[in-house]
Formats: C-alpha cells, structure tokens, sequence
C-alpha cells in the first residue's frame, strides 16, 4: 500500500524533479521545468456530479494523478488493473490516469513515476539516469 509519502519520496529522488503545491486546493505536485509527473488529486465537486451522473462513486483513499504515454497507454493500465488506475471526464483526452495510491504496492509506484519522469525530462537525461541504474531503456 503507497502512501503520498511514497510518492514524494520516490518523486524526488529523479533528477531535476522539485514538489510544488499546486492549484486551488494546495495540493501537493511533483513536476519538472517540462511539467507535472504526478500529483495528489483530491476529488472536485463537479467530478463527483459526473460520476453520479455516470453512476459511479470516487474511490475511497489517496489518489494521485499520474502523467502516462498517451490515451492507449492509459487505457491499458485502466483495463489490466481496473482496482489500482480509473479515470474520470475531466481527463478525458488528457495523457494522464488516475490511481489508487492505497492499492499500489511501491513497485508499480516506481514503475508508473519513472516513466512519468521519463516523460518529462531531455532524453539525454532519462538515458544517463537509466544508464546509471543499470536499467534498459
């Protein structure tokens, strides 16, 4: 089970990734100069009137907002692990899922924010770090 601290911990340990409260509600981000990689998401009024509407309910827990390689990518995710990643129509068309922090174990957290991060920052330095982790690209 991740927590925000997993999170915020995992997050900063990349390269050139800084945590910034961000939007109304102050919530806490992690981004880097290209954008945000992840972020808590707490739930907003009209999310919840669109899931009624939809007839579904915002997940009990932590949720956190992750960056993701586009729709497919997102759509896969939401389909191999539907109790972990959702979305809702706010990010409708937007490269980012949604995800149950409390359902994640730190692996898969790892997983999802370094790609998130690979994302968001000049190849050049996703390949260094990756090179320096013993990781294959």
């Amino acid at each position: 089970m991740a927590t925000l601290d997993d999170v915020r911990r995992i997050a900063l340990e990349f390269p050139r990734v800084t945590e910034k409260a961000e939007g109304h509600s102050g919530s806490a981000a992690w981004r880097t100069s290209a954008g945000m990689l992840a972020w808590e998401r707490p739930p907003r009024r009209h999310d919840l009137e669109q899931l009624d509407a939809l007839g579904r309910e915002w997940p009990k827990g932590t949720i956190i907002g992750i960056r993701v390689d586009g729709e497919q990518a997102k759509a896969a995710l939401i389909e191999t692990c539907p109790d972990v990643f959702f979305t809702i129509p706010h990010f409708d068309g937007f490269p980012a899922v949604l995800a149950v922090a409390d359902a994640m174990d730190e692996t898969l957290l790892r997983e999802m924010l370094t790609d998130a991060w690979l994302l968001r920052v000049p190849t050049t330095i996703g390949r260094a770090w990756l090179a320096e982790h013993g990781l294959a690209e």
